[in-house]
């Protein structure tokens, strides 16, 4: 495992010299934020790195947002999806006297599951998995509803009604995100196509790069992803096309081919559950919110945008802020044709969560 641990200490000293430390500390809260915080050490393990420009980017704004609250943090970052690597991470962030854990990918679901039962008495929060126990639970956001969004962005722009999406892995969580994606490219404009090329990584960004490249050579004009750095934006402004990034803003990536990106608000989650820890109300729980929440958002709509679009966002999310409308309302076909949500039925969280199937629009096969 490559491996760089980083903690934040909130010193006294630091404080009174105005300073957040050298490049491998964060910064301290305001006086009297760490008494309030006394007793809670947060500790973090990263898939990438914390200046990825994508996920992990997202994830550490969160950090320092608790930072502010007066927690104390520590981090593992660039942990590959193993057990033994997550296990290794885990217990360094533990010898460093963290007691509340979070472990930001869905590999390391399994290594996070041991490490619960082996330190009963601390606190562990998994992402995007679905095992909990007395003290884990599991968080994610419902960024399939700022995907949405994004679709109408890309529907309204596309102009060969063949929009590319560069995905990671064949799990609910992608192609969740795919489906809701293309039902907002279809929303707008129904004739459009959304071609599906999977990297089987999450982080790669040669691998990333070059999947792009695959499909915007076959044609496609805009580009979305469910990647965690922004090689596929760099790939669309290469090629004159435009692109759809995740989990973070990144317009400065490509500024020529940036229109929007479907955004994490990790802070919310992290400073809600630290505050709980703080409280002594902290218990296990499945956390998973979206728009109304501020828990995801889409990032401001550039120039580049076709006439009209902001207007189109702006009536979808407030429906879906007000509860009026769901993405995955049918009726709803898959790839085949074949009806599987009655016309007028909106499918629960669970069948939402567990999704493994393409909508009708959709061009690719999940893989096994």
């Amino acid at each position: 495992m490559k491996k760089k641990l980083l903690a934040a200490f909130m010193a006294a000293a630091m404080l009174l010299t105005g300073c957040s430390g050298n490049t491998s500390s964060g910064s301290s809260a305001a006086d009297g934020a760490a008494d309030n915080a006394a007793g809670v050490k947060a500790g973090f393990v990263y898939i990438g790195k914390i200046d990825d420009g994508g996920y992990t980017q997202a994830h550490d704004q969160g950090r320092l947002a608790i930072e502010k609250m007066g927690v104390e943090t520590a981090y593992v970052e660039d942990v590959a999806e193993t057990v033994s690597d997550t296990c290794e991470a885990i217990r360094t962030l533990i010898d460093e006297g963290c007691n509340l854990i979070y472990t930001n990918s869905f590999g390391f679901m399994e290594g996070t599951v041991e490490m619960a039962k082996e330190y009963p008495n601390v606190k562990f929060a998994h992402c995007s998995g679905y095992q909990r126990s007395d003290n884990l639970s599991t968080y994610f956001g419902k960024v399939y509803q700022a995907r949405y969004l994004a679709g109408i962005v890309a529907g309204m722009k596309t102009e060969k009604n063949y929009i590319g999406y560069v995905a990671a892995k064949g799990i609910p969580e992608v192609i969740r995100g795919i489906n809701a994606f293309t039902l907002g490219v279809q929303s707008v404009n129904p004739d459009a196509k959304v071609e599906v090329v999977f990297t089987d990584t999450w982080y790669d960004p040669s691998v990333e790069k070059q999947a792009a490249l695959e499909l915007l050579n076959k044609g496609v004009d805009v580009i979305a992803q469910h990647q965690d750095t922004t090689a596929p934006q760099v790939a669309a402004q290469e090629k004159g096309a435009y692109c759809i990034g995740y989990n973070f803003p990144t317009a400065d990536a490509a500024p020529d081919a940036y229109l929007t990106a479907a955004c994490f608000n990790w802070s919310t989650f992290y400073t809600d559950d630290c505050q709980r820890a703080i409280d002594g109300t902290w218990s296990s729980r499945a956390y998973w919110e979206g728009l109304a929440a501020n828990m995801t958002y889409l990032d401001d709509l550039t120039s580049l945008c076709a006439e009209g679009t902001q207007e189109k966002v702006d009536a979808a999310k407030a429906s879906i802020i007000d509860g009026s409308f769901d993405p995955f309302t049918g009726p709803l076909y898959d790839q085949n044709g074949e009806l599987k949500v009655e016309d007028g039925v909106r499918m629960t969280d669970d069948e939402i969560w567990n999704m493994s199937w393409f909508v009708q629009g959709v061009v690719g096969t999940i893989p096994a």
